[in-house]
């Protein structure tokens, strides 16, 4: 991928990588019927893959600069951004979108939770333009997911009589089981643990495996996403262009303030994009379970289109450039 450290991220500069090129690739062939298609398991154990490299190449990277300063200022960011973001957009999915209480609670529990998927695209871009992001947001990502899909659950039964309430207190509770203990936030978190202990010198032996295939294993895993993304839009009924221009400014402006949050505290031009990327993200994974658990009555159909369909294609191909261009310059 071509960078200009001179003159920022360009759109272009993402657009002609690799990583994008094979999610296009993937949305042309969904656009197109083709048959193409990357096999289930296939698909789970890139992800796997995906989720262990980038928490064991975090916890190295703590393990060599140690606990800062830095790092409690952007957990603390991280989780306040995970609590207040889903407020905004509670209310423009209510107000702007007409939706119930519950759906629109649904679509604030993922737009405020993190994917996973675009960080690690955007940590991608982020070394390709030479301003890598500090090995501690991984852990921020993680602590990010859970807090998000609470308060999104609590504004959906904010409204309901106290007897439906009690009636849905054990779902609401594996809901946020759900969200603690999806599969890859316990592998993200536990390869950053093991990361953070073996050092440098133990991550040596792995090396080979979990940086020599990184960016040609994202190819393939983002192929997929173009597939699932672009299938996903065209099966859709009741996606509104007031929803669809929703999820796209909604994830540009809560990407933004990110941005502008980490600069302020003082984080690397890196690590204040990266928690950009994490603000402007929305969940398509941790979220959808979630809410499937401890608001059965809720179609998850709408908010996973929006956040996998839409705002995930946008800030590959414009919310992760615009986000990296802003911290250079503003660092």
């Amino acid at each position: 991928m071509v960078s200009h450290p001179a003159s920022g991220v360009l759109l272009m500069d993402v657009l002609i990588s690799p990583m994008i090129l094979f999610f296009v690739l993937g949305a042309l062939a969904a656009l197109i019927r083709s048959d193409l298609a990357i096999p289930e398991g296939i698909s789970k154990a890139v992800a796997l893959y995906l989720m262990a490299a980038i928490g064991l190449k975090g916890g190295v990277q703590l393990s060599e600069t140690g606990f800062t300063g830095d790092l409690v200022a952007a957990g603390f960011a991280g989780v306040a951004l995970s609590l207040l973001l889903p407020l905004p957009v509670f209310w423009v999915a209510r107000a702007i979108g007409r939706l119930d209480r519950l759906s629109a609670g649904a679509i604030a529990a993922h737009y405020g939770s993190v994917s996973v998927v675009t960080f690690v695209t955007g940590i991608e871009v982020l070394k390709a333009a030479g301003l890598p992001a500090d090995g501690y947001m991984v852990a921020v990502m993680a602590l990010m997911e859970a807090p998000a899909i609470l308060v999104g659950l609590w504004l959906a039964r904010s409204g309901m009589e106290k007897s439906s309430r009690g009636d849905q207190g054990k779902s609401a509770g594996h809901g946020m089981t759900e969200a603690f203990t999806n599969g890859s936030i316990v592998l993200l978190a536990g390869s950053f643990l093991i990361g953070l202990v073996v050092g440098r010198e133990g991550f040596a032996q792995v090396s080979p495996l979990f940086e020599g295939g990184f960016r040609g294993m994202l190819c393939l895993f983002l192929l997929d996403m173009g597939l699932l993304a672009t299938r996903q839009l065209l099966k859709s009924r009741n996606l509104t262009p007031v929803l669809v221009l929703s999820a796209v400014v909604m994830a540009l402006i809560n990407g933004t303030f990110g941005v502008l949050l980490g600069t302020a505290l003082g984080l690397s031009p890196g690590s204040a994009a990266a928690l950009g990327i994490l603000a402007g993200s929305a969940s398509y994974i941790a979220a959808p379970a979630a809410v499937r658990l401890a608001l059965p009555q809720v179609n998850v159909g709408l908010p996973l289109t929006m956040s996998l369909a839409v705002t995930f294609p946008c800030n590959l191909i414009v919310g992760i450039p615009v986000y990296v261009a802003m911290a250079r310059a503003l660092g």
